[in-house]
């Protein structure tokens, strides 16, 4: 085991000498960084061919390691780790990388350049698929998966899920737009990649333990997946039927599968049979689906696998273990069991019992190996053993993969032709091709020959894979050999080959270079001629078999040339269909070389009743270059007969050389040709695509020249047909420009007219506009006016009314007052006959007092008369000067102010009267505390007059009893003295004389009742002739109010109807 330190390089080769064949692992790769420290890889990932493969390591730097040419290469240098890799793109230098910052960038391999940078993930991403046509990629992180176009490096679609169900994996199914989606709670939907569609769901299983997939894998043609997670079983889908086909049962010390990976087969057709687990032990176990026997296993306990990646051709198993280093595995030495040939179509009964029968299998865990031969009884079989002479001719006879010769020979002419699955295998074992990965590649490097880089123009093919198929193959074949660039009928001879082998190059190669070198024979030593010694032989072979058809040909002057040369130099594809071609050189190359020309011979004599019908050359040349209806078996047959029965001094076989497989390692020379005249043709074909390009050179200089003289001419023509265009043009120009000014005149006299007109409707509609105005204004001081009157006569009624109210009250009042003084006036006549003189003195100082207060109540009223006329006077000043400026509001502020002053006065009269009152009340209770106090003395006296008169007579006591029977009478009608009021002290009176004017409350005197009457009267009238005097001056200060307000509305209306005229 070889093991390669990188360390710090940036290139180099990835082994030091070739691996031995028989190892299974080719190399170990580590990198080293300082004081012998390991710098880890972490992911792999191969290319579509499988050849090369991309590493990235814990560093961040990208290597791409190429198995074929044996070399590896730092490509980049991210700076971060990587948490996925691809390297399958369309575009295949180009490769996508994601990084531990949750992005992908996107590489180019050769240049180092960075092409893309993508972003959306918020986690790492834990892998990235591509689509099989390069275009779109699925990036897939733990929370979110993201569908990506690679031609814009644009995100399409995003899937977000549940938080409590997470993503396992988001996948391309292979050779399909189908897009898998796996979860952790093992659901799997199938979605159309183009319109997200979800197409099914698998079931999940009702039946055994659950899972929890972890790993996935899914076969080459995209028919079977398998899935495995935290157990020893695998469950085994079939995509088409959508169920679970089989369940496997690994060996017990596999408890988690890690990693699933199908290994592709040779003939398998997609349909992979070999499948390695990866478990938790660091074992990756390779077994068969189908009989679920353990086939190999690569890595230990010891030496633990981390990772694995399985090239897609199936031949390197690439290792990431668990120190960090890379192993390369090569399956073809790991085992030899899927490399082995099909098995041959009879039954062979063994004893075992069949396992795959039930749907849950186990896999046995011994190593599957080849049965031995042996000669017991239970097999019957009977051994055949061959003469001791023909060792030689088997050995010969041993073809590589353990196919023989022979046995190939007589199934072909028991059948007729090879099995179409197995053609291609038998075709490389009979062929013995030793696939040259690094002698082609070398030739692939040289890039296209120029021969063949105008290919399409001489041969068009719709197909272009097909054409740049074509185009590599006839340049590796060209810089293989020179003479093979300048062969015409090449392209001819390698179609049908590149259009069979299209997907695999190397073997395309191979296949023609090995029919050139072994049924080629020959043919170029007359080049640029056909081969005419090779021609020669067909027409010996066919004149000695048929010399009528030959004689035939001679007499319509047919030559090889015409009969032969199109079938050998097309090799039969023009006249030949795809499954009778194929059938054809089934034959061709299980026989000598010699029988592709008994094949042209029998090809002829088959088709020789048409030919002898044939006279015309046009019609040879149709029917050997057009399909024609023959009978392949019998044109086999015949070709056999021709090989057996032809005389050995003309058969091709004596001048024709045994096959001669290609060597192993390089291609071998090829010269068999006239290499001066392939030289001189290559001169001369230089010379002439020197001249050409010095002709075309000439050309294009005339070209240009001419060109540039017609250009020159066309601008001279130009300047002067444009010379005459601007003569003509400012001729014509002027001419408008007269006319032009002329019209200007005209309208602007016409415009002159038109604005006086306008001026003088502007002027009008101003005028109009004006009167307008002022009538709306006059409208509007009209209407203002009349709210105005409106307003004053609703509030001089509102406060007429409220006078009449006043006065009503008034009145009333003073009726009650009436009543209530007629009602005192009798009691107090009644009294005033027994209080006497001293009521009389209180009553004329009371009046006395009265006058003063009239007095005062007089110039209180004279007061009041002379505010009113100032504030008449006021008022006419006020309104004066509201006519002057702005006589609306100060009318309204002096009516406020005439209604506060009224307000003022009518408070002030309520004053007035409240005083009235009072002061007729005190006069009252004072008349109460003179009658008691004369009552007071009036019973002492009595009193004292009854102890002086005790000894009168009974008529006396009789008297005195009615005077007390009228005494408590008279004081009836009068309240009786107040509590507070102090006793007058009892004074002592002489007695009167019956001459002296004594006063009795009883007493009628009628000049004493005037009296009375009349000073008690006097105030009160006063008092009522004052007040309606102060109403009537209140009613013709309204009026003169009322009619000094319109004469000043009437006053403001003549103003406005005077600045109306002067307005207009």
């Amino acid at each position: 085991m070889q093991v390669t330190d990188i360390g710090n390089k940036e290139e180099g080769k990835l082994w030091h000498r070739k691996p031995a064949p028989g190892k299974g692992i080719l190399v170990t790769v580590v990198r080293s960084a300082q004081q012998t420290k390991m710098v880890r890889f972490l992911h792999v990932t191969f290319d579509t061919t499988g050849d090369s493969f991309l590493a990235g390591d814990h560093h961040g730097n990208i290597y791409v390691f190429d198995i074929s040419r044996n070399r590896f290469r730092l490509v980049q240098k991210t700076g971060q780790a990587c948490t996925a890799l691809a390297f399958n793109l369309r575009r295949t230098t180009e490769f996508l990388v994601a990084l531990a910052d949750y992005s992908i960038k996107c590489f180019d391999k050769d240049t180092k350049q960075l092409v893309s940078w993508m972003r959306g993930h918020e986690g790492a991403v834990s892998s990235i698929s591509v689509h099989s046509s390069g275009r779109y990629a699925i990036t897939t992180s733990s929370d979110t998966a993201q569908l990506w176009d690679l031609d814009t490096f644009q995100r399409k679609r995003k899937l977000n899920i549940k938080q409590s169900v997470g993503i396992q994996r988001v996948f391309f199914l292979p050779l399909s737009n189908t897009i898998l989606s796996c979860f952790s709670d093992d659901s799997i939907f199938a979605w159309e990649s183009d319109t997200l569609f979800c197409k099914y769901q698998l079931p999940v299983p009702e039946y055994g333990p659950r899972i929890c997939y972890k790993a996935f894998a899914v076969t080459r043609d995209g028919k079977s997946l398998a899935a495995g997670g935290r157990s020893n079983l695998l469950h085994l889908w079939c995509l088409d039927s959508r169920q679970l086909v089989r369940v496997v049962q690994m060996p017990t010390k596999v408890r988690t599968v890690r990693q699933l990976q199908f290994l592709s087969e040779s003939f398998d057709g997609g349909a992979s049979q070999t499948l390695g687990v990866l478990s938790q032990d660091g074992v990756m176990r390779f077994i068969n689906i189908h009989t679920c026997q353990l086939l190999f296993h690569i890595g230990s306990h010891d030496d633990a696998i981390t990772t694995v990646t399985v090239s897609p051709n199936g031949r390197h198993v690439v290792a990431i273990m668990d120190n960090g280093s890379i192993n390369v595995y090569s399956v073809q030495s790991l085992t030899q069991e899927l490399n082995k040939p099909p098995p041959p179509q009879v039954a062979v009964v063994s004893g075992g019992e069949a396992h795959s029968s039930t749907l849950k299998v186990k896999v046995r865990s011994e190593v599957v190996q080849r049965p031995a031969k042996t000669s017991g009884r239970r097999t019957q079989i009977k051994v055949i053993r061959p003469p001791a002479g023909s060792t030689a001719e088997d050995k010969e006879n041993e073809l590589p993969a353990g196919l023989n010769k022979k046995r190939l020979v007589a199934l072909l002419k028991a059948f007729g032709e090879y099995p179409a699955k197995y053609r291609m295998f038998v075709w490389r074992s009979l062929l013995c091709l030793p696939e040259n990965h690094a002698a082609y590649s070398s030739l692939t490097d040289k890039g296209l020959h120029s021969a063949y880089l105008t290919l399409h123009d001489k041969y068009p093919i719709k197909s272009h894979k097909l054409q740049r198929g074509l185009q590599r193959v006839l340049s590796a074949l060209a810089h293989w050999a020179a003479i093979f660039g300048e062969t015409e009928y090449l392209p001819l001879v390698a179609f049908p080959f590149v259009k069979l082998f299209q997907n695999n190059p190397l073997l395309c190669f191979e296949v023609v270079a090995t029919v050139i070198v072994n049924w080629c024979q020959h043919w170029f030593e007359y080049f640029p001629n056909p081969p005419l010694n090779i021609l020669s032989m067909a027409e010996n072979v066919l004149a000695h078999h048929d010399k009528e058809l030959l004689q035939h040909l001679v007499d319509c002057g047919i030559t090889s040339q015409l009969y032969v040369w199109p079938l050998l130099e097309t090799l039969f594809s023009e006249v030949l269909t795809r499954d009778e071609w194929l059938c054809v050189f089934d034959n061709v190359f299980s026989n000598h070389p010699s029988f592709l020309l008994m094949a042209c011979v029998a090809y002829i004599t088959c088709g020789r009743e048409p030919l002898l019908l044939c006279s015309q050359k046009q019609d040879f040349e149709y029917f050997f270059h057009h399909r024609n209806n023959l009978d392949m078996g019998a044109m086999i047959k015949e070709a056999y007969r021709l090989m057996s029965s032809t005389p050995a001094d003309i058969h091709p076989r004596t001048m024709l050389s045994d096959f001669t497989p290609l060597t192993k390692g390089q291609y071998p020379v090829f010269n068999h040709y006239p290499e001066f005249i392939v030289e001189y043709q290559s001169q001369e074909r230089e010379r002439i695509r020197q001249q050409e390009m010095e002709y075309l050179r000439e050309r294009q200089a005339a070209s240009e020249l001419h060109t540039h003289c017609v250009r020159r001419q066309a601008e001279e023509e130009a300047y002067y047909a444009q010379q005459e265009l601007l003569q003509q043009a400012e001729e014509q120009r002027r001419h408008i420009l007269a006319q032009e000014e002329e019209k200007l005149t005209q309208q602007r006299t016409k415009l002159a007219a038109m604005k006086r007109e306008l001026k003088v409707k502007e002027l009008q509609l101003l005028d109009a506009a004006r009167r307008r105005f002022l009538k709306h204004q006059q409208d509007l001081r009209a209407s203002q006016i009349q709210r105005l009157d409106q307003e004053i006569s609703r509030k001089m009624n509102l406060r007429e009314q409220e006078t009449a109210a006043a006065v009503e009250d008034l009145e009333i009042r003073q009726m009650e007052l009436e009543a209530q003084r007629k009602l005192f006036e009798q009691q107090l006549l009644k009294e005033q006959e027994r209080v006497g003189q001293v009521v009389q003195e209180e009553v004329e100082m009371r009046m006395r007092r009265a006058e003063r207060e009239e007095d005062g109540y007089r110039e209180l009223q004279h007061d009041t008369e002379t505010n009113l006329q100032s504030l008449e006077e006021s008022l006419a000043e006020a309104c004066q000067l509201g006519l002057e400026s702005d006589w609306q509001r100060e009318v309204a502020d002096r009516l406020e102010r005439v209604d506060v002053e009224q307000e003022r006065k009518r408070q002030r009269l309520a004053a007035l009267h409240r005083q009235t009152l009072a002061q007729e009340e005190r006069l009252a209770n004072t008349m109460r505390e003179v009658e008691g106090k004369k009552w007071d003395e009036v019973m002492r006296s009595r009193a004292q007059l009854q102890e002086q008169r005790q000894p009168f007579s009974p008529a006396n006591t009789d008297g005195q009893r009615q005077m007390r029977i009228r005494s408590p009478c008279s004081t009836r009608g009068l309240p009786h003295r107040p509590s507070g009021t102090p006793a007058v002290p009892p004074t002592t009176t002489a007695p009167r004389q019956p001459g002296t004017n004594m006063v009795c409350l009883n007493s009628q005197s009628p000049s004493e009742g005037t009296s009375t009457s009349f000073s008690l009267d006097r105030g009160r009238a006063q008092l009522d002739s004052s007040e309606r005097q102060l109403m009537k001056d209140i009613r013709e200060l309204r009026q003169k109010l009322a009619a000094r307000a319109r004469e000043a509305s009437s006053v403001s209306s003549q103003s406005v109807q005077s600045l109306s005229p002067i307005s207009q």
